[in-house]
């Protein structure tokens, strides 16, 4: 008989669920409706995030990784995660959603 624990499916949403958490400090939209994240990919309990930030120079680089590392950890069942900071494509605003641009008074 078995004893192995239940493995738990971590979908693409879950993760853009908790990312809906992480704010670029000067701006008070989350890094998803802002268009920030590229691509979530999901490996057993392993995730790995591709985003990129508003300017390649922003100063809070650091931190928002941090933030955005802790969160998706905090997912049930994944064991790790990766941030990657990607500048191609680099960002505009006309990837933030309506309720970004909607939130900015861009509409």
């Amino acid at each position: 008989m078995s004893t192995s624990t239940p493995t738990v499916e971590i979908t693409k949403e879950q993760v853009l669920d908790a990312l809906r958490n992480c704010y670029d400090p000067e701006i008070p939209v989350n890094i998803v409706d802002l268009g920030l994240v590229y691509d979530v990919n999901v490996q057993e309990s392993r995730v790995h995030v591709k985003m990129t930030l508003t300017s390649p120079a922003c100063p809070v680089a650091p931190q928002v990784g941090e933030q955005a590392r802790n969160l998706v950890e905090a997912v049930p069942g994944v064991s790790a995660a990766e941030i990657e900071f990607v500048w191609e494509p680099m960002w505009n605003p006309e990837m933030m959603s309506w309720e970004a641009r909607d939130q900015l008074g861009m509409l």
